[in-house]
């Protein structure tokens, strides 16, 4: 029966995930727009912390974990979040819904095998620039997914290596429409890019026993710059506005010939370290190096720039008593972090900061090493000097963790 429940989730994920708009921050105009956190409910929950072992949940974020895990893993995550967008003199608040991804992980002995489909960047706005004698509107849409497949190997009992191979894909849209004071018509630009590519991702895990209860644990992975190809074209037309913001075409749309283009997904760094009683609690720190110097929006724009961003985060876990079968919230787990991030965008001379506190809670599905993960965020991206936009985000998410016995062999017929 949970075979069937997850093919059926795959095919709606996948259909949703190409259609789905996962932003609504202004920041998403630039570049191939928002990057997502590419991770489980369970590590947003603590600062988006990766390094905690664990052989019930799948870590989205280190290939070399797939081989720690004694079962296999069907996880789906979705959120909801609110943004309060802010500037000097105004204020705005959006909503959105999302699926965040779907996987499955298959271990063996010493090997663990991953499957699955993540955002990996999302836009989403509709931006506006008024003066005295003319008005320009901005709004964009799309996104670029990532199809995975990734493998672990188990070296020893304390060390694991892994890979893993993504496949990007999307259509990003951007629209603007400029129009002048006095003058009937406007003019209209659409510019559409069409994105695929290949990246690869390795990592290592570590882990040793300090003493009979608490054991030390460690991992990095390394991302190397990779090449997305898009491919471009761009339609003109005058338009008239209606009152109400619909738009007529006077004319028919003419093609503009440009030409496709390659943009650098940048290379990133990570080193985590932690320590833990892992049936009981663990703590951790973590730190990733991105390096965006290289990296470039789709079509120019002299506003922004980038630079070598990073990221530092905190988060742990407690588990009152796993093994207490007579109280369910004795085996709830109990999660929270912190997380700082310097995205390497800069707008106006001013880099853009993101930071948050993250919690949330696992709950034991009874009878199954399956739970349900619900988590909690709360951030800030931005600032309101240099004329920028600061956003202040609530997010909601939920997961859903099954757990199954593949490979057993069978003691009767």
């Amino acid at each position: 029966m949970i075979k069937k429940i997850i093919v059926s989730l795959c095919f709606v994920f996948s259909v949703s995930a190409l259609a789905q708009q996962s932003s609504s921050s202004p920041y998403s105009f630039f570049g191939i727009g928002e990057i997502k956190f590419k991770g489980t409910v369970e590590n947003r929950s603590m600062g988006s912390l990766s390094v905690i072992p664990d052989s019930i949940h799948v870590n989205l974020q280190n290939p070399a974990s797939y081989s720690n895990l004694r079962l296999t893993n069907y996880a789906i995550g979705g959120s909801y979040t609110t943004n309060t967008l802010k500037t000097t003199t105004q204020k705005e608040n959006t909503q959105r819904t999302t699926i965040d991804y779907l996987s499955i992980a298959i271990p063996t002995k010493k090997v663990g095998l991953g499957i699955g489909l993540i955002p990996y960047s999302s836009v989403g706005y509709n931006l506006s620039s008024i003066s005295n004698t003319e008005a320009h509107e901005y709004k964009g849409t799309g996104g670029i997914n990532k199809a995975y497949l990734a493998a672990s190997y188990k070296l020893s009992d304390n060390f694991s290596v892994g890979a893993e191979m993504q496949y990007n894909f999307g259509q990003i849209e951007t629209r603007s429409i400029y129009s002048v004071y006095g003058v009937q018509y406007s003019t209209r630009e659409i510019n559409t890019s069409n994105a695929t590519g290949m990246n690869i991702v390795t990592g290592v895990f570590y882990q040793r026993k300090l003493n009979n209860k608490v054991q030390l644990f460690s991992s990095a992975t390394f991302t190397p710059e990779a090449t997305l190809k898009l491919k471009n074209s761009r339609s003109i037309a005058t338009i008239q506005v209606g009152s109400t913001g619909g738009e007529s075409l006077i004319d028919s749309a003419t093609d503009v010939t440009v030409p496709d283009t390659k943009m650098k997904l940048p290379t990133k760094y990570s080193f985590g370290i932690g320590v833990g009683e892992l049936k009981k609690w663990a703590i951790g720190a973590e730190v990733t190096l991105v390096d965006n110097a290289n990296f470039s929006n789709r079509f120019a724009d002299i506003s922004s720039t980038y630079k070598n961003g990073n990221k530092i985060n905190f988060g742990g876990y407690y588990i009152p008593k796993y093994n207490a079968y007579s109280n369910f919230f004795k085996k709830v787990v109990y999660r929270g972090g912190l997380r700082f991030e310097n995205t390497g965008l800069v707008i106006n001379n001013q880099t853009v900061n993101d930071k948050a506190v993250t919690a949330g809670i696992g709950l034991p599905v009874r009878g199954s090493f399956s739970n349900v993960n619900i988590g909690f965020e709360y951030g800030s991206r931005g600032t309101v000097s240099s004329n920028l936009i600061k956003e202040n985000y609530f997010t909601v998410s939920f997961a859903l963790s099954f757990n199954d016995k593949w490979f057993t062999k069978r003691k009767y017929d």
